[in-house]
Order: C-alpha cells, then sequence, then structure tokens
C-alpha cells in the first residue's frame, strides 16, 4: 500500500479521543515522517505539532487539512 499524504502536509485526526493531552487545540498536524504497513497492511505516519511532539497515526486516522 503507498502512502496517501506526503512529508510537511498538513493533517488532522478524524476522530480525536477529547481525553488526549496530546490534541491540538487548531486540530492541524504536519506529516513529519512515512511509515511501513503494519502487519493488516495499512501505512503509518509520524505527525506533530508546534508545542506537542509527534505521535504515531494510521492512515485511516487522518484527513487533507482544507
Amino acid at each position: 500500500m503507498s502512502h496517501k499524504y506526503k512529508l510537511r502536509e498538513l493533517v488532522r485526526i478524524t476522530h480525536p479521543n477529547f481525553s488526549d493531552k496530546r490534541a491540538t487545540t487548531s486540530g492541524v498536524y504536519e506529516v513529519t515522517r512515512l511509515m511501513p504497513a503494519d502487519q493488516t497492511g495499512e501505512v503509518s505516519y509520524r505527525i506533530k505539532s508546534s508545542g506537542f511532539g509527534e505521535r504515531a497515526v494510521r492512515e485511516s486516522e487522518i484527513v487533507a487539512q482544507t
């Protein structure tokens, strides 16, 4: 499976967990790394937001920032 999003592309998490302390108020993250597919074949990404550090997400958990 190939990656849908590119490095430095801005994305949003589709269903943020409201108790997640890493969530940003704007909800906008930058893709910082393209990661390989997991056991299910879904690719992952490292994303970051200023002041909140990085986190890993699956492709199905994010959408492009519009």
